[in-house]
């Protein structure tokens, strides 16, 4: 499959550098902070959690369909997934069984997620279930206090309702907060339960974004960083920990208001998530067609 674009050393160096600068104000601190040892309790998790380096975050790709050319673009050719033609350099469409099998998974996970209305009533409870009746120097963010502490926050859990359907939230649940929710998730029903309402799920569009590798043109894959960025401040906002010292104001989630803030904001949030979440189905779709149409020509 040839490309359908081609891009001028100059214009793809330009977007190479504004691509870098966009990302800098995320990696350059993350970097600063980790050289000095320090933890960030709300923003290492979009380096931790989802597993893509900072340096690759900055390192922009141009997806497929698009043809770099100028002697600078043999670079490209140092990376996986790269392949030289008469012009110039691009990224090869046709994906690896392995990943293939991936995308296949990812684009029914994503279709499935996007047939479903938002769901706006789990007001955030995930966090402080991975809190409930935890020895406080071993909860995950010991270095922080708990707004209401150990007792407080034991009582919301057992005041409200969890309806936490996320698998990747649930399993870090207390044992004693996982017969509380009233889902049981499980990855092999991950495709059933996973809702556009859902912080995390909004987060992970990321993650499908950085799996495909260098197929993933770096416009797509920032708009779906930053969304995970913000969303991740409003996760632990409403979360039990105080985070006024970071200069976080808390969602407080143990009151009705505090409810209705947060159910506004997730529904905003899953409004920003879904043309995204197309463009990811889109991407995915073009690509497995052009890996069976490189299995047939074979």
């Amino acid at each position: 499959m040839s490309p359908d674009t081609m891009l001028t050393e100059s214009e793809w160096r330009a977007m190479e550098e504004a691509h870098a600068a966009r990302m800098r104000p995320w990696t350059g601190p993350h970097q600063a902070r980790r050289s000095r040892g320090e933890k960030h309790p709300v923003l290492d998790f979009l380096f931790t959690y989802y597993s893509l380096p900072p340096s690759q975050l900055e390192r922009w790709q141009p997806g497929p369909g698009v043809l770099l050319t100028g002697e600078g673009s043999r670079r490209f050719l140092d990376r996986t997934g790269y392949v030289a033609t008469g012009d110039g350099v691009h990224a090869d469409p046709v994906l690896p069984p392995k990943r293939a099998r991936m995308a296949r998974y990812v684009v029914s996970l994503l279709e499935a997620t996007a047939a479903r209305p938002a769901r706006l009533n789990c007001f955030g409870l995930h966090e402080w279930a991975m809190v409930y009746q935890h020895p406080v120097d071993q909860v995950r963010h010991a270095q922080l206090p708990l707004r209401l502490g150990s007792e407080g926050t034991d009582d919301v859990v057992e005041s409200l309702d969890i309806r936490c359907g996320h698998f990747d939230a649930f399993r870090f649940f207390t044992e004693p907060a996982r017969p509380l929710n009233t889902l049981q998730p499980t990855r092999e029903t991950q495709r059933e339960l996973d809702q556009p309402g859902c912080l995390h799920v909004g987060m992970d569009l990321y993650k499908w974004a950085y799996k495909l590798g260098p197929l993933v043109p770096s416009e797509l894959l920032g708009d779906c960083f930053e969304l995970a960025a913000d969303i991740r401040v409003l996760d632990m906002r409403a979360s039990p920990y105080d985070l006024s010292a970071l200069g976080y104001s808390p969602v407080r989630i143990e009151t009705p208001a505090g409810r209705a803030e947060y159910a506004r904001q997730q529904a905003a949030f899953a409004r920003r998530a879904a043309p995204l979440r197309e463009r990811l189905i889109t991407l995915y779709r073009g690509l497995l067609s052009a890996t069976e149409v490189g299995s047939e020509s074979q």
